[in-house]
Order: C-alpha cells, then structure tokens, then sequence
C-alpha cells in the first residue's frame, strides 16, 4: 500500500489533474481504500469518473478560479500533489540552449505554470489542510532547477522556474511549521517520463530511464509515503534520493 504512513481516511488534491502524471496519480488515489475524496483541478474537465472523484476547473492565470474552488472543498485536505510543469508548447515556445534565444514570453509562460501558478496553490489550499497530523503538499519540481546539480546550462527559462519552485518550497515549509509541526512541503522529481512535456527529448534517454506514467506516479507516492517532518523544505528524485538546492 502506497499511503500506509498516514492515519484514517484521507482526502487528496491533485492540480494538473489530466495531464500524464496526474491523471496517473488521480487513478491510484481512486484505487487506494485510505482515500475517500479525491479533488482533481485541471484547466481542462478530467474525464476520469468515480464516486470519489470531485472535478474542479482552475486556471493559473485566473486567480478568482483557484479561490472558488477551494471553496468547494469542504474536507481537510491530507495530501495535495500540484502535478503542472511547462518547458515547451509547440507553438513558439521552447528551451534556450544558447542565452542568445532568451526571451521575455519563455520566463512569462514558465514562470506563471511552473512558480506562479504553484504559489497560488499554497496560498489557496495550505490553509484547508488538517492541521493534527502528518500532510504532505507535493509540487513536480526538476533536477534540472537545482543550482548545485547544474552541469550544462542552457534551458534558461525552465531552470530558472523550478528553481523558483524550490526556493518557494523552503519559504513554505519554514512558514508551516509553525502551525503544524506534522506538515511537509516538497518539490518531487519524477524522472523522465513519457509525456507531452518529455517527447521532443527522449531520444538520448536510455529506455530503462524513461518512465510510464503509472510507473512514476507509484514512484512518487511511495516517496511521499517515507516522507517525514525532516523532509519538509527539500527536494526528492524517485527514487528517494534528495535532490541538492
């Protein structure tokens, strides 16, 4: 069991919920029987149907939607996995490899999905989580926003974004903890996984490293399973493994 490190019947949040991963992380909270609610919120209306299931419209570039569909929630939240990411969109936006390729709507667009988007997660959605005992809000951070970790450059947008996102993460969780000792607050890695956001780069991937999206949603799940206070603040790979700042 995924979830055997938490207490009684849980109630879970997913952003991002039709894309890959958290469509993939949507099914085994439906599957799992510590779960009893499951929030998914998503830009586009989930297609997935279950009794447990509540679908939500959001949109990170309308902040009144994330208000009103936190006001939908009316259960404390155990877990929350904000599941977005942006790194192209075939439509003019892709990574840098050079600085010469910078431009301003590559940091505008990633920034608002990638840290923006995410802060407003937290700003809407911490204050609906239990308060008395273990929580876990999760955000798909990268290895390649780490600062220490970064050995090619290039992707300057992107790296600059989840580097953000860890940043945001460790200002969160100092904050959290002085109302509950007992919360976490991550940025998760999932590795390279077969989705839109990781097609046009797969090529130089060994198959072995290029995930399912079951396969990385198990993976993540168990890494917020092992999660503990000490946790709170810090990047994970999934595989466990902390990522450096």
């Amino acid at each position: 069991m995924y979830l055997d490190k938490f207490e009684g019947e849980l109630n879970v949040v997913v952003v991002g919920a039709t894309g890959g991963i958290g469509e993939a992380i949507c099914k085994l909270f439906l599957n799992s029987e510590a779960i009893v609610s499951v929030y998914a919120l998503s830009r586009s209306v989930s297609s997935l149907k279950h009794n447990k299931l509540h679908v939500l419209q959001i949109d990170f570039n309308d902040e009144s939607s994330l208000e009103k569909a936190a006001q939908e929630i009316d259960k404390p939240i155990d877990i929350l996995i904000n599941a977005t990411g942006l790194l192209h969109n075939g439509a003019g936006l892709q990574p840098e490899k050079t600085f010469r390729h910078m431009q301003v709507h590559n940091f505008v667009d990633n920034f608002m999905v990638n840290t923006i988007g995410p802060a407003l997660v937290a700003k809407y959605f911490l204050p609906l989580m239990r308060t008395n005992a273990k929580t876990v809000f999760a955000a798909l951070s990268a290895r390649v926003g780490s600062i220490n970790d970064n050995r090619l450059g290039g992707w300057h947008a992107y790296r600059a974004s989840k580097a953000a996102l860890n940043m945001l993460i460790k200002n969160l969780a100092i904050e959290i903890s002085r109302s509950n000792k007992q919360a976490i607050i991550v940025g998760l890695h999932p590795g390279t996984v077969d989705t839109g956001l990781s097609k046009p780069f797969q090529s130089g991937v060994p198959e072995n490293k290029l995930f399912t999206t079951k396969h990385a949603a198990q993976c993540l799940l168990n890494v917020i399973n092992q999660l503990d206070a000490d946790s709170s603040g810090k990047c994970f790979a999934w595989d466990n493994s902390e990522i450096p700042a």
